[in-house]
């Protein structure tokens, strides 16, 4: 058991167009959100689809990869861990965020390319 450990793989497709921000320690971080799609028949028979949304942030070589190749739809698989983080809106209220921060990600469809983050 000592070789399990926080993992997440998932293959879907971008929201939205992803946001860069340029640190000023002069890291790169990417964010977006992926759809991932499950297919299912319910007691009716009939077909149903349920769409899982999830936030994803990719840092330095990965997040450079993600502002030059990743685009709304583009279908993506993505490697890396879940973290929840938790902040205090305007209003004073704790929020919960929970992300997965992306180590690999490969690019599907056409072209296929490979990155691996060095964080």
């Amino acid at each position: 058991m000592s070789t399990l450990r926080n993992k997440v793989q998932l293959i879907g497709n971008v929201g939205q167009t992803p946001e860069i921000k340029n640190l000023e320690s002069g890291k790169k971080v990417a964010s977006f959100s992926i759809a991932t799609n499950e297919f299912y028949k319910s007691s009716k028979g009939e077909k149903v689809q349920d769409t899982q949304w999830h936030n994803v942030v990719a840092w330095g070589k990965t997040a450079e990869i993600v502002e030059n190749y990743v685009g709304t739809g583009k279908e993506i698989a993505i490697e890396g861990k879940l973290t929840t983080r938790s902040y205090e809106s305007k209003e004073g209220e704790k929020r919960y965020v929970t992300e997965v921060i992306a180590s690999e990600i490969l690019l599907l469809g056409n072209g296929t390319a490979k990155a691996e983050s060095q964080q």
